[in-house]
């Protein structure tokens, strides 16, 4: 009963820690032209597997399960959320388009060309899925999935999701970044509901990956 008390709150400890570095590193991107915002994600992945190996000990289901990918995928409403975000990304695009006069699908671009590889698909594709995985891992697995541990669900949500858009502020009009950050701070939130559907990082990757391909295929066909 020691040792159990013992690993808990030690796991309680490194999960705080993991959360402040990643929330410090994120706000950094406040200063938009600042640039150790990515690093939150590399925090939290390393948080992640340490914090992931003291809930073996304590007997906690993984966040990131190979083997009940497909039962999670059938839980209830799973599947139409994890669609739900290539909606999301269309209509985003299509509005923020409209708003802004067509300067939302380049503010995009510019955010994400230092990343991706727009010229070379496989590369792309390559890229789209491995940015995507660790962003869930980082940001669902541990930050929202070890955090709900100890505090209520929606608040975890809230701040993970919060957070996350904050990261990906970039240099602009302010009401362009605002809408931006904003909707992806609305991706995050289904995100987050779909991971306490399912407790699996690798159903909101899929999610994730969807709506980014979703979003990159609208604005490379209709820009």
């Amino acid at each position: 009963m020691w040792g159990y008390t013992k690993i808990k709150n030690k796991t309680f400890y490194i999960t705080m820690t993991g959360i402040a570095l990643m929330a410090i590193l994120s706000l950094t991107k406040i200063k938009p032209e600042t640039s150790i915002a990515g690093a939150s994600v590399i925090a939290g992945i390393l948080f992640f597997f340490v914090v992931d190996n003291m809930d073996k000990k304590l007997q906690i289901e993984s966040g990131l399960r190979f083997k009940t990918f497909f039962s999670d995928m059938k839980k209830q409403w799973v599947i139409p959320l994890v669609l739900l975000t290539v909606a999301t990304a269309i209509v985003s695009v299509v509005i923020g388009d409209i708003i802004f006069n067509g300067m939302y699908s380049a503010h995009v671009i510019g955010r994400t060309d230092t990343m991706l590889s727009y010229n070379k698909i496989p590369l792309l594709t390559i890229q789209i899925v491995i940015a995507a995985l660790v962003e869930e891992i980082a940001w669902r697995g541990f930050f929202l999935g070890k955090a709900i541990k100890f505090f209520p669900f929606w608040v975890c949500a809230f701040m993970s999701a919060l957070l996350f858009a904050i990261a990906h502020i970039a240099i602009g009009n302010f009401g362009l970044v605002f809408y931006d950050v904003f909707t992806i701070f609305i991706d995050s939130i289904i995100y987050a509901i779909i991971y306490k559907k399912t407790g699996n990082c690798l159903i909101t990757t899929v999610s994730h990956i969807l709506c980014n391909v979703a979003g990159i295929v609208f604005l490379m066909i209709f820009m």
